[in-house]
C-alpha cells in the first residue's frame, strides 16, 4: 500500500522525491538496457547465423517450433529464414506483452511486487546467458518471458508506493521513471549491439552484455529494498465503491476504450517492424557510410535502434509545448484525435520508405539519411498515441474494473506483436517498396478508424472524465499493477 503520511515526511528525500525512486529507476533502466540489447540484435541473430545450416541442426526443440510457426503463421507451408525469424521475433515480443498480466495477479495474490521483481530479474539474467549458447535459444527466450512477466508489471507500482496518497510529485515521478526506460534503451544498441556486429566478439558477447545489464540491475534493486516501502498486496477500495454496479457513463467508457483497443493493435503492428524487418533493411539496403566519400566511417545496423528513444528525449518537451500551446488557444486535440495523427504520423513514416525504395531501385542502397525521417516521424506517432492512451484509460475506466481494463490494454501490444511478425514474413515476399505501402496502408486504415471512432466516443469519454472529476480522490495513488510507461519499444 502506499505510504501513510508519517512514513512519507520520515522517507529520506533526493533531488524532491524519495531516495527509492533513485533505485526504481536504476534498476528499470538496466532491465531496459537487457531488454533492448537483446532485442537490437535478434532479428539479425536468426537471419544471419542461428537459422542457417549447420548451426540450426543442433538447436534444441526447432522442429517442433518452426512447424507451430508455419501452421500458425503460414497454414502449414514452409517458411524461409528471413519470414521464420519474422514470425520468431513477433512471437517473442508478443508474448512479453502477454506474461505481465499473469505476473501482476500472482504478486498482488501471493508473491508481492518485491520478491516478484528479485524472481523474474534472476530469470531474465540466467535467460540472457542461456541465450549465448545457440542450441538453447529457444530455452533462453522461454526464460525472458517468463522472468519479464514477473518483473515488469510489479517495478513501476513500487513508484506508486514511494508516495503517500494524493502527492502531486507521482506524476512527475512516473515521468523520471519513463527516463530511466529510454536511458536504457539509448545505450543497449550501442553497447549490445556493437559487441554482437564486431567480428571480434560475435552475438554471443552482445547476449552476454545484456546479461551483465541485468544482474547489475539485480543487484541494484536488492541493496535498496530496505528504503523500498512495504508491498501492496491488493488495491484499498471502500467497500461501496468495491459494490457500486457500472453506471450507463462506465459502460459506455467500457465500450470506448474496447473499440480504441481495434485500432491500437494495428499501431504495434507497425511500429514493432523497428526491431525486425528495419533492421534488416539498415543491414542490407542502406549506405551506412557517415558522410560518403568524405567520412566513409560506417554507422553499425544496430545503432539505428537507438535512434527512437534518442528522439524521446530530444521530441517530448516540443509535443508537450506545443499541446499547451494549443489548449491556451482552444485548440488542443482530442485524445482520440491525438491517437488518430499519432496513426497518420506513422502512415507517413512508411510512405518516407516506399519513396526511398522507388528512388533507388531494387538493387542499389539508400543513404541512412531516409532512415533518420523515418525514425523521427514513427517517433512523433508513438509520442501522440502511445503515453496518451495509457493516461485515458487511467482517467476513464471505471475503478472497479480498472487492472481488467489496464490489463486488456496492454493485449494490445501481444496482439499487434503477433501481427507484426506475420507482417514480416512479406518482406522476402514483396517489392520493398509494396512492404512499406502495405505497412503505410495498415497504419492509415487504424488511424481512419481511430478518427471515425471519435465523433460516437469523444462525448462519452468527455462525459465520463467529468464525472471523474467530481468525484473525491480514493485513498490509493494511480499506480496499478499493471500499469507501466510505454517503451521505447
Amino acid at each position: 500500500m502506499a505510504l501513510s503520511d508519517t512514513q512519507a515526511e520520515k522517507t529520506p528525500q533526493l533531488f524532491g522525491h524519495p531516495r527509492g525512486l533513485t533505485y526504481l529507476f536504476t534498476t528499470e533502466m538496466a532491465e531496459r538496457f537487457s531488454y533492448y540489447g537483446m532485442r537490437a540484435i535478434l532479428v539479425l541473430y536468426l537471419t544471419n547465423y542461428l537459422l542457417l545450416h549447420p548451426t540450426v541442426d543442433g538447436v534444441w526443440g526447432y522442429g517442433p517450433i518452426k512447424h507451430l510457426l508455419e501452421l500458425i503463421f503460414n497454414g502449414g507451408g514452409t517458411l524461409g529464414v528471413q519470414p521464420l525469424s519474422s514470425t520468431i521475433y513477433g512471437a517473442y515480443t508478443a508474448l512479453v506483452y502477454l506474461t505481465p498480466f499473469f505476473g501482476g495477479i500472482i504478486a498482488d495474490r501471493w508473491l508481492g511486487q518485491r520478491y516478484s521483481v528479485i524472481v523474474g530479474g534472476v530469470i531474465m539474467a540466467i535467460g540472457e546467458f542461456v541465450l549465448m549458447a545457440p542450441q538453447a535459444m529457444f530455452l533462453g527466450l522461454l526464460m525472458l518471458i517468463i522472468g519479464n512477466g514477473f518483473f515488469k508489471p510489479n517495478i513501476s507500482t513500487q513508484v506508486g508506493n514511494l508516495y503517500k496518497a494524493g502527492d502531486s510529485r507521482i506524476d512527475r515521478a512516473y515521468s523520471i521513471f519513463y527516463v530511466g526506460i529510454n536511458v536504457g534503451a539509448f545505450f543497449s544498441p550501442l553497447i549490445c549491439g556493437s559487441l554482437a556486429e564486431d567480428p571480434a566478439y560475435g552475438y554471443h558477447w552482445g547476449f552476454f552484455a545484456a546479461g551483465v545489464g541485468m544482474v547489475l540491475g539485480q543487484l541494484i534493486y536488492m541493496f535498496a529494498l530496505r528504503r523500498l516501502p512495504p508491498d501492496r498486496i491488493a488495491r484499498v477500495k471502500s467497500a461501496t465503491e468495491t459494490k457500486k454496479p457500472l453506471t450507463r457513463q462506465d459502460w459506455g467508457a467500457v465500450i470506448a476504450l474496447i473499440l480504441l483497443c481495434i485500432p491500437v493493435t494495428f499501431f504495434w503492428a507497425t511500429y514493432e517492424q523497428q526491431g525486425n524487418t528495419m533492421n534488416l533493411w539498415a543491414q542490407d539496403f542502406t549506405n551506412r557510410h557517415l558522410i560518403p566519400g568524405i567520412i566513409d566511417w560506417e554507422i553499425p545496423v544496430t545503432w539505428f535502434q537507438a535512434f527512437n528513444p534518442f528522439m524521446i528525449f530530444a521530441f517530448t518537451p516540443l509535443v508537450v509545448s506545443l499541446w499547451g500551446a494549443q489548449a491556451k488557444r482552444g485548440k488542443e486535440p482530442s485524445t482520440v484525435t491525438k491517437m488518430a495523427l499519432g496513426l497518420f504520423l506513422v502512415t507517413a513514416s512508411y510512405l518516407v520508405m516506399a519513396l526511398a525504395a522507388r528512388v533507388t531501385g531494387v538493387h542499389e542502397q539508400t543513404s541512412w539519411l531516409w532512415l533518420l525521417v523515418f525514425f523521427s516521424l514513427i517517433t512523433l506517432g508513438e509520442l501522440y498515441l502511445s503515453p496518451i492512451g495509457l493516461a485515458l484509460v487511467a482517467r476513464v475506466a471505471p475503478p472497479q474494473i480498472l487492472s481488467a481494463l489496464m490489463g486488456l490494454w496492454f493485449i494490445t501490444s501481444f496482439t499487434g506483436n503477433l501481427l507484426q511478425g506475420y507482417i514480416g514474413t512479406f518482406f522476402s515476399v514483396l517489392s520493398k517498396q509494396d512492404f512499406f505501402l502495405l505497412c503505410a496502408a495498415l497504419a492509415f486504415g487504424a488511424g481512419v478508424l481511430t478518427w471515425l471512432f471519435n465523433f460516437p466516443l469523444k462525448p462519452i469519454l468527455d462525459a465520463r472524465t467529468a464525472e471523474m472529476g467530481k468525484q473525491p480522490a480514493v485513498a490509493e495513488p494511480q499506480a496499478d499493477p499493471h500499469m507501466e510507461p510505454p517503451p521505447a519499444l
